[in-house]
């Protein structure tokens, strides 16, 4: 059962937007904003979750690709030049 309101200001073109996609499902325009807001409250837990995913991933990887450690902020940069240069030498006619 629904007790609380809560407002807020739209643009005409969101209003019209809600109000249509209201039409469109034939339900009230606040069960679209439930509707709405349930769905994004559900995506910010996945985030989170899937950000702490994320952090454990990356500290596991750190513990098997510490030899691409090489003090060199700017490596990723010239990772494509060194690769050609390495190539040349090696495969030089």
């Amino acid at each position: 059962m629904r007790t609380e309101v809560y407002s807020w200001r739209l643009s005409d073109e969101l209003k019209s937007d809600l109000e249509r996609e209201s039409r469109l499902r034939q339900v009230p325009v606040s069960s679209v904003l439930e509707a709405a807001v349930r769905d994004w409250l559900g995506r910010r837990d996945a985030d989170a979750s899937e950000d702490e995913t994320q952090r454990r991933l990356h500290a596991a990887a750190e513990r098997c690709l510490g030899v691409l450690a090489s003090g060199n902020p700017r490596r990723a940069e010239a990772a494509r030049a060194d690769l050609r240069k390495r190539l040349g030498r090696r495969y030089a006619r």
